[in-house]
C-alpha cells in the first residue's frame, strides 16, 4: 500500500479520497477543504512510514476527540486486507452486549469503520484476484429484532442505527385526548345542559319534554421537547430527533403542536426543522440549525431562556415536555434546580428521559441530576427501542408526581 501511495500523485489522491468517503460513512464530517488539506500535506511533508501518514491523516481530517477511535479502527483496516475467518465468526454466533465492557466504545467504532470502509471502495483493483466468499444464513441462531430492540444506541453500528432509525418510524405510540373546560351538546353526555332545556321550555309554553345533555370538549395535547445535544450525548440525540419526527408525522399519533428546543452551550428552536416530511432531510436540517452540536453542557442556562423565551409561546396549553439529557450539569446548579421547577409548574407533565439509565447500578449521585429529579413527572430511559416503546404510558398517563422522588 505505501508503494501504490507513492507511486504518484494521482493514485495518492485516490486513496486519499476513498479513505475520506470511509470516515463520512462512519459518522465522520470531513468537507473537502480537509481532503485538499490531507493531500497537500501528504505530498509536501512526504512519508516512508505508516505512522508518518497516519499522524497526517489525523491531524487534517480529525477535529473532534471522539472521532480518533473511528479514526484509528478505519486507518487499521485501509492498511490490511479484510479478515474473512473474523467475519464469518461473527455470522455464526450472536453478539453478546455487556454495557459493563470498558471496550464496548471501541468495538461499536470498529464496526462502523469496517462497514464504511467496506461500503465506500469505488476503485477496484483489475489485477486483484477474485475470492469465494462463504455465505451463512444465520437467522436461526438468534433473532435480530430482539437484539436490535434491546441494544444500546451507544453501541450500534451505522448500518444498525439505519435499521433502528426505520423502527422507531414504525413505533405506534398512542396519546389521550385532553379534556378542556368547554362543553358542547351531545348525545351521549352526562352532564345536563340547563339551559338549552330551560330555553326549549320557554318555547313551548314551559313545558319540559326531554332531558338534553352536553359532554366536554377534548382536543389533543401540545408536545415540547427540550433535548441535550452536548458531546456525551451526541448518539441518543440523533435517535431522539429520529424519534420527534416519527411524533410529527405519525398519522395515528394524536398530537396536537409538537415543538422541538436543542441545547448544549445555547438554545435552538428546532421545531420547522422537524416538520419536514422527509425524515434524512429534517436531521439534516437540525444539524444546520444548531451550531452547538457535540459541544459542552449548559442546562441550567438553556431552561432559563426557555422559560423566559418559549414558555409562554409553546406551554399556553397544558403541553406534555420531554426534557431529553444525562443531567451532567458545568454551569450554576442553583440555577438549575430553580429553572427546572419554574419549567415543571408551566407544563401539564415533565417527562425526563435520561440514557444513564441503562446502567442497573445508576444512583443519583451528580448534582445536576438530585436539582432535576424532585421536579418531573416520570423518569424514564432513553438508550433502546425497548425504551422508547415503554414511553406510551408516561406520554398518555395521568401525569401523578413520583412518590419515589422526594427520597433520592
Amino acid at each position: 500500500m505505501t508503494r501504490a501511495l507513492s507511486e504518484g500523485g494521482g493514485a495518492l489522491a485516490a486513496n486519499i479520497v476513498h479513505f475520506t468517503r470511509a470516515l463520512r460513512k462512519a459518522g465522520v464530517r470531513t468537507g473537502t477543504a480537509q481532503v485538499e488539506t490531507a493531500i497537500r500535506a501528504v505530498q509536501l511533508a512526504g512519508f516512508t512510514r505508516r505512522e508518518d501518514f497516519y499522524n497526517i491523516l489525523r491531524a487534517t481530517l480529525i477535529t473532534r476527540p471522539k472521532h480518533l477511535e473511528v479514526f484509528h479502527q478505519l486507518f487499521a483496516m485501509f492498511w490490511r486486507d479484510p479478515d474473512y475467518l473474523n467475519r464469518m465468526i461473527r455470522m455464526m454466533l450472536p453478539m453478546l452486549r455487556q454495557d459493563a465492557d470498558p471496550d464496548a466504545a471501541r468495538k461499536a467504532a470498529e464496526r462502523r469503520a469496517q462497514e464504511a470502509l467496506e461500503g465506500a471502495s469505488e476503485l477496484p483493483d483489475a489485477g486483484a484476484p477474485e475470492r469465494q466468499e462463504l455465505v451463512l444464513d444465520a437467522r436461526a441462531s438468534w433473532s435480530q429484532a430482539e437484539v436490535l430492540s434491546g441494544m444500546d444506541f451507544e453501541q450500534m453500528s451505522a448500518a444498525e442505527l439505519a435499521e433502528a432509525g426505520r423502527a422507531i418510524d414504525r413505533l405506534d405510540l398512542p396519546v389521550d385526548a385532553l379534556r378542556t373546560r368547554r362543553y358542547v351538546r351531545s348525545a351521549r353526555g352526562r352532564k345536563p345542559d340547563i339551559r338549552a332545556m330551560m330555553r326549549r321550555a320557554n318555547r313551548r309554553g314551559g313545558d319540559l319534554d326531554r332531558m338534553l345533555f352536553r359532554a366536554p370538549v377534548t382536543r389533543p395535547p401540545d408536545l415540547v421537547a427540550i433535548c441535550d445535544i452536548s458531546g456525551s450525548m451526541s448518539v441518543y440525540a440523533r435517535m431522539m430527533m429520529r424519534f420527534l419526527h416519527a411524533l410529527v408525522w405519525a398519522p395515528d399519533a394524536g398530537w396536537g403542536r409538537v415543538s422541538g428546543f436543542t441545547f448544549g452551550t445555547q438554545l435552538t428552536n428546532i421545531t420547522r426543522a422537524l416538520h419536514l416530511k422527509d425524515a434524512d432531510a429534517a436531521l439534516a436540517a437540525v444539524g444546520r440549525d444548531s451550531p452547538d452540536w457535540q459541544g459542552g453542557t449548559r442546562i441550567g442556562a438553556a431552561l432559563h431562556r426557555f422559560n423566559r423565551d418559549w414558555s409562554r409561546r409553546v406551554l399556553g396549553r397544558g403541553a406534555v415536555v420531554l426534557l431529553i439529557t444525562d443531567g451532567l450539569e458545568r454551569g450554576d446548579v442553583t440555577q438549575l434546580a430553580r429553572e427546572a421547577e419554574r419549567l415543571s409548574l408551566s407544563c401539564r407533565n415533565l417527562i425526563w428521559l435520561n440514557p444513564l439509565l441503562r446502567w442497573q447500578g445508576f444512583a443519583p449521585r451528580a448534582a445536576g441530576i438530585r436539582a432535576i429529579l424532585p421536579h418531573v413527572t416520570s423518569f424514564h430511559a432513553c438508550h433502546s427501542l425497548d425504551s422508547l416503546s415503554d414511553l406510551t404510558s408516561a406520554l398518555s398517563g395521568p401525569g401523578d408526581k413520583l412518590r419515589l422522588i422526594a427520597a433520592v
